[in-house]
Formats: C-alpha cells, structure tokens, sequence
C-alpha cells in the first residue's frame, strides 16, 4: 500500500524523534532520555511519564483525522520502533482499543494475511507474526520467536470494574514465565526487579511472597510496545495508571482530538487528507422544512438514487465498484420500544419496502440486539461485489470505529431537538472509495438529510462534529441547503473579472512532455523516469565504510527491563535463547526493506547482500548482527540519495537528446488557467489587510482558507504592484503541476503576470514560496532545481519561437527575501 505524502512526513517525523531517543539512551540519559529527545527535535512541551518501575516512559501522539489511515501508520511506528529503538523484530505489543467496533475491525485486518496491515506486520517481523487475544495462550517461546500483538479492550486494560479484573487474576496458564513456586530466591529476585508484579502473601510466609501467573503479570514481565487507539479514551488518571503499571517500553496513541495533555509528535490537518483525496467534500447538508420524516427519508432515496446511477457510470467507463450506501439514524431500536411515539427502526425499514419499494435484501439494521450486518461480513463485506445493502438503519451502533467507503448518505430522522446526532455520525460518511477521487463530483463529495433543525444549531454540530474528527480546520467545506431545491446554491461559482478575460487564454503554461510514436503526451515518474534509472550505477561506497558500535549493552537495554533474567528463566527451561538484539542475518529481510526504495526484488536482494559482504570484510558476523538497523537505515539513506540522482541524470539525459520537451503541444497539452472558480457559500472571503476587496486577483472572490499567512502576505503585496496586471493562486493538485524526476509534482503557489500598458501582458511569472525555516531541506533545494531548469528552457530559442515575445520566469522565494525578489522581477 502506497503511503501518501503526508503519511510519509508522519513517518519520517517519528524516525527522527526515535533515532534522537536511541542516542540519548545509547549516551546513558536513562533519566529524562524521552523530554531530551523531544526538546532537540525542537518541539512544544514534553509531558513526561514513568512507567511502573519508575523508569523514563517515551510517549507520543499521532493526530491523525477520521479517514487519515490511523492504522496503517501505527504498523509502520510497530517497525520503526523496532528497527530504532528495541532493535528487535520479536518481542509484544499491546494494542488496546476502545469500543467492540473497533477492536473487530482490527483483529480482523491484522488477522487477515492479505490484507496491507498484515501484510507490512509480516515483512517487519520476517514473516513471523502472531496475532492474539486476552482469552489465548503463548508461551515463551512464542515471544522468543515472534512480533506478538496481543489485542486488548480499553475496559481491560483499566482496572475500574470487576470485569476488567480479570486480566490481572492468577490464570494458572502463564507458569513458564516466572520462577517455580518452590524457588523463592529467583521469585525475589524477580520482584526485587519488578515490585509492582502481582504476588500472594509476604515476606514471612515460609515460600515469601508468591508471584501470580496472571496475564497481567506477563505483560509487565515483558515491558510491552503499547498502541493506544482513540487515546483520547484512556487519560482518565485509573485508565493512565494501569497502562503504565504495565511496565511499558513505549507509548505511542492514535487520536484525531488528543488529550490536552498528549504529546503530539505528528499534526495531520483535515486539508491534507483532503488533498490526498482521503476524503468526500464537501459535504452537503439538507435540512428539511416538512415535519414529516419520511419527506426527508423520500429526499435522502432520491440522492441515493442519482449516487448509484452515477456509481454505475462510473464502473462502466472505469471499471471501478462504488455502491453508495444510505446511513439512516432512528430514534428507537428495542423490541418493546416501537409504541408509535417515536421513529422505530422497523417503522423505517417498513417504509422503506412498502413505501419506497426498496428489496428487504437492500435493508440492514445494525443496533446492540440485531446485527444483521455479520453475515455480510462472511461475503467478504460491505465493499464486497457480493453484498447487497444499500441502507442501513441503526441508532448508535455506527459511531465509532465502523468504516466503509460506500458511506455515502447521512439521514437523521432524530427528534430535531437533539444534537448529538450529527456530531457524533457525521464522520462515517466522510472515507473516500479507495482513497482516491473519481472526478464525478457527486461521487467525490457526502451528504446529510435531516429535519426541522435550526440553522444555527446545525452548523455548530457538524463543526463539533467535524473537530471530533479532527476535521476542524475543514469546516468551510460544509455547506447547509433549508431544502433540497437549494442544492444549485451548494456553491457559488465566480467568472473571470470582466477586464482580464480577454487576457486569461493568452496564458498557457509548458509541461515536462515526451513523445509517444506520434503523439506528445505528459511525462509520468514511474514510467518515465524512474523505470530507466540503472540501479547498477548505484555508489555503495560510503556503506562499506560504515563504522559499526562495539557496544552489546544496548540491546539488552532496549529489548525489555527485564531482559536478562527472563532469558536465564528460558534458558533454564530449556527454551532456546534468543540472539541478543533479536535479529538475524538474513538478507531476504534487507531486501524486503530495501523495497520502498527499490521496485526490483533482485536488485534489493543483489543490494543488500553486496552491502553485507563488504561490511563482513571488516567485522565479524556478531557484530554485523548488532548493528543491523543501523545498516538497513543508513542503505535505506543512502539508496534514496542515489535514486533521485540517477533519476536527475536520466531527465536531464532525455533533456538534452530531446526525448523530454518543456513545452506545450498543440491546444491540449498545455496548462489553461480555469475560467470558474467554485467557493463554498459559507466560506470566507480573502481581503486586503485594510478589509476591501481583492483587485488584481484573476476571480473576485477567494477563499481565505486556501492560503496560509505566507502567502497571504504575498498576495497583499502583489495587489500593489503598478505593473501587476492580474495574479491567480495556483491550487496544490487541482491546478498547474511540474513533473520533476521525483515522484511528487511540484504545484507552485502563485501563477501572476505583468503589463506595461495594462492591457496586453508582457511577462508570465510562475512562483514557489518557501518558509525562511525551509531554506535548505532537501525538498526546497530540488525544487530549485527544477524550476532553474524550467526557466532556461523557457530561454531556450525553439521556446521563444513557440511563445513569442511573451517570456516566462520561474522563481521560487523565500520568506525573508520574497519582497526584494518580487521587486527583481516587476521592475
């Protein structure tokens, strides 16, 4: 499964925080090695903890929104601690949930050996994975040789009931990890190490103090990795205390709305989910005048309806499956509730047959007595081509955790008067199919039908809605209709000022292209580019002079707390030991690292074995082993700086022999700035920073939340500038791209022009901002380099035949120079 951009900055965001921890512990900070760690990575305020045994307890959050893939980067965090920090691929975690709906979902994904969470468990583990529940027996030796991931409620994990309890009882089915009963010098040791362990008895006892076999008791043994989904659920002080009564070596939550108190390390935004095509916007909220719920039921059929007759379209032309699904949220469900005073799940589902002529096989009620969606769930689902349903009625069944796609239609037929409705379902209905756009509008975006609701009202629980799913900074892309006549007012859409639009068609922009038999088409990264870099040519060099650690300590330190005496008691039972640092020389496993990188498998493997071989000629075997994240890591490095300039080499090569043009051909290829520009009603209109209306800008109105204080700043500017005769804000993956040799486009932020006469314009100016912070990343200087590049092909003489006397300037400006560049350039 591909990761998206702003899963790959999360991730490359948590390896920096791991790889400055590791050195901190490797240095001796056992202390405050967490708080340090996150003060060198120059983040806000660490909250630190202590685990059970009074040690330094990493934790740190993933603000991930509804929709955002939480599970997907919380397997690849499983790795990434792994390989950086406990330097291990064996070893627990525990992975604790909140709610029932939740906990199926994973179990079953994680279970499932072709689905991509598994799937990535599996090449992190070397194929050794076990996946487990509280009532579920493992031994030793299970631990010694597998990523175990033991799956536990959030009630089992806090000791507030008397169910929760019964984790932490003496079972009797976990004797092989402690001292035999008779042996009361290693039961005191092991408490000496561990004194929060559960035990009977005390000290005068004639065997002391008994430890319990208890599930608990192994957990805390074993310092267990913890994931802690919706963490937001478990900050309450009993819910904290038993989790680091556990005697974990990290914790890393997952929320969307993180505890105040939460130390978030990644900060995912609504609007970059919405880029990456996550996500249906905007959602469309229909509120019904009638009184009558079945008016609002026959409008939410109407929709559903034009859904699926566009869904089918769609599969026609494309080949992709969409069956839009209909969520409907009753107000009673019970058996002995359905009296006629309020709206029963079975009044909807009978009306939806007799009324609406809906097929009873189209009609699901999902409620905490009647679950009709399980035997879908043996069919493969409700994404299955298999699966019928088309509605599904509950109350509260569906809050939390449930996710599909095909969610398409919210109707909420509850007493107007309450207001938890919308706040709480509104998120699932907001997934988009297949994580990516199907560029038919209304299957890009969601809906709501309700009734009766106040206006006011309404837009504040879809925006308390919208901030439960850490969707806050999207609440603009709502849009409330009174009725679904209104629907033609969803959007406003705005033409072209009347004096620019004679200029706009004289703009239009090169791409990257190159020639296909006769036709010239978009240049594309995976075909073009990188399908001819010679991994041969690699330089390996800098990776056979590796310098690898002498030091052995910090795998014992890092596998468990305990480590050394649970290996003794293995040991002592016969139990083969594990290889300290828990890692094998395996070159399959390098290879199946190496991947992200490299496309080609034998390649990987050629790679990965060169790099040892070499390696092996200086060190021996053992310490080889020891160092063997710190080798994949740096080979990992290494191989990224040798991709992007075997792929630079290859665009320019194919630049030079004129595979590749900067240009456009013909009138369709070539970037045309769009005559409409769409704004959500309720949106908010960008300003001068005196409060009157834009002047030069191409439309008259613009969303202020499309551009960030930077560029707003640049946008006042330009409205200044004499010479300025119209400017346009480029937007990120709808707009102008540029296809450099890496995968990414490049979308500059503004596209504006200039005119001596203010009539005809002389010069087309393409810009990149840049925050002074970002001078020199990585990222900054390649984009440099391609727009350097663009701009001597726009000098180029076959170009300036093309684009006559108009010239074309590419520039990227940073923001402590911006000004004095733009003044360059309209001088």
């Amino acid at each position: 499964m591909e990761l998206k951009e702003y899963q790959q900055k999360a991730l490359k965001q948590v390896r920096s925080f791991l790889t400055v921890l590791s050195n901190e512990v490797k240095a001796g900070n056992l202390k405050h090695a967490s708080e340090d760690a996150w003060e060198a990575i120059e983040l806000k305020s660490y909250t630190e903890s202590r685990n059970g045994l009074d040690k330094d307890l990493p934790n740190f959050c993933l603000k991930i929104p509804t929709g955002g893939g939480k599970t997907l980067l919380a397997v690849r965090v499983i790795d990434l601690v792994n390989q950086i920090y406990l330097q291990k691929r064996n070893g627990l975690v525990l992975w604790i949930v909140p709610t029932t709906q939740i906990y199926n979902q994973t179990i079953k994904n994680l279970r499932n050996k072709e689905h991509p969470y598994r799937q990535y468990l599996d090449i992190a583990s070397g194929g050794k994975t076990l996946i487990i529940e509280k009532t579920e027996k493992f031994t030793p030796l299970d631990i010694e040789e597998n990523l175990v991931v033991l799956m536990l409620m959030l009630p089992s994990a806090s000791r507030s009931n008397k169910e929760a309890l019964k984790v932490f009882r003496d079972s009797g089915g976990f004797t092989d990890f402690f001292p035999g009963e008779d042996d009361r010098k290693g039961q005191q040791e092991l408490l000496a190490k561990a004194p929060n362990l559960d035990a009977f008895g005390d000290d005068q006892d004639f065997w002391g103090r008994q430890i319990k076999t208890s599930l608990g008791n192994v957990i805390r043994v074993l310092n267990p990795l913890v994931i802690l989904d919706e963490s937001h659920k478990g900050k309450s002080p009993i819910a904290e205390d038993t989790l680091s009564n556990l005697n974990p070596s990290m914790v890393v939550e997952l929320s969307a709305t993180p505890h105040e108190e939460s130390n978030i390390l990644v900060d995912i935004l609504g609007k970059e989910l919405n880029q990456e095509e996550m996500i249906k916007l905007d959602l469309h909220v229909i509120n019904k005048a009638s009184t009558e719920w079945k008016n609002t039921m026959l409008a939410s059929k109407d929709k559903l309806d034009l859904l699926d007759q566009k869904a089918r379209e769609h599969e026609a032309n494309t080949g992709v499956y969409i069956r839009p699904i209909c969520l409907i949220q009753a107000e009673r469900t019970g058996k002995d509730q359905r009296d006629g005073r309020y709206i029963h799940s079975e009044d909807v589902k009978e009306y939806l047959i007799k009324g609406l002529g809906i097929p009873e096989e189209e009609i699901a009620i999902k409620t905490s007595e009647k679950d009709e969606l399980k035997q879908i769930d043996d069919i493969g689902g409700l994404m299955s081509k298999d699966a019928k349903i088309r509605y599904i009625i509950t109350k509260q069944a569906l809050q939390e955790g449930w996710d599909c796609a095909f969610a398409y239609v919210l109707t909420i037929l509850t007493n107007p008067s309450s207001r938890n409705a919308l706040t709480q379902l509104v998120g699932r209905i907001l997934r988009q199919p297949y994580a990516r756009k199907t560029k038919v509008e209304a299957l890009d975006e969601s809906y709501v039908f309700c009734f009766q609701q106040r206006g006011t009202i309404l837009l504040d629980e879809i925006r308390k809605g919208f901030g439960q799913e850490g969707l806050g900074d999207l609440q603009s892309k709502v849009t409330i209709s009174e009725e679904a006549e209104a629907r033609d007012k969803e959007k406003k859409t705005y033409a072209v000022r009347d004096r620019f639009k004679g200029l706009v068609d004289d703009v239009i922009l090169p791409f990257f292209l190159t020639k296909d038999m006769d036709n010239w088409r978009l240049i594309e990264y995976e075909t073009d580019i990188l399908i001819n870099v010679d991994w041969k040519k690699v330089n390996l060099k800098e990776l056979f002079n590796l310098s690898l650690s002498t030091s052995e300590e910090q795998d014992k330190e890092h596998i468990t707390n305990l480590s050394e005496d649970v290996k003794e008691l293995i040991e002592q039972k016969q139990i083969i030991r594990l290889k300290e640092g828990g890692l094998v020389l395996d070159p399959v496993f390098i290879a199946r690292q190496l991947l992200e990188i490299i496309p080609n498998p034998w390649m990987a493997y050629e790679i990965g074995e060169k790099v040892l071989s070499n390696l092996h000629k200086k060190y021996d075997i053992k310490r080889i082993i020891n160092n063997l994240v710190f080798i994949i890591e740096e080979t990992k490095k290494q191989l990224e700086r040798e991709r992007d300039r075997l792929a630079q080499e290859e665009f320019m090569k194919l630049l030079v022999v004129k595979r590749i043009k900067f240009m456009v051909a013909g009138n369709n290829i070539g970037f045309k700035i769009k005559k409409e520009y769409k704004a959500n009603v309720n949106a908010r209109r960008l300003n001068n920073q005196d409060g009157a209306p834009l002047q030069k800008s191409l439309f008259e109105f613009l969303e202020e939340d499309e551009l960030n204080e930077d560029e707003k700043s640049v946008a006042w500017y330009l409205e200044e500038q004499e010479k300025l005769l119209f400017w346009y804000r480029n937007l990120a993956r709808t707009d102008y791209p540029i296809q450099g040799w890496r995968k990414q486009k490049i979308y500059p932020d503004f596209v504006f022009t200039s005119s001596e006469d203010q009539k005809d314009i002389d010069e087309i100016f393409v810009v990149e901002t840049k925050g002074i912070h970002l001078k020199e990343s990585d990222d900054t200087k390649y984009k440099r380099s391609v727009l350097e590049i663009c701009n001597t092909q726009a000098k180029s003489e076959s170009f300036i035949k093309l684009f006559g006397d108009k010239k074309i300037h590419y520039e990227l400006v940073y923001g402590d120079e911006w000004e004095r560049k733009l003044n360059e350039l309209l001088s």
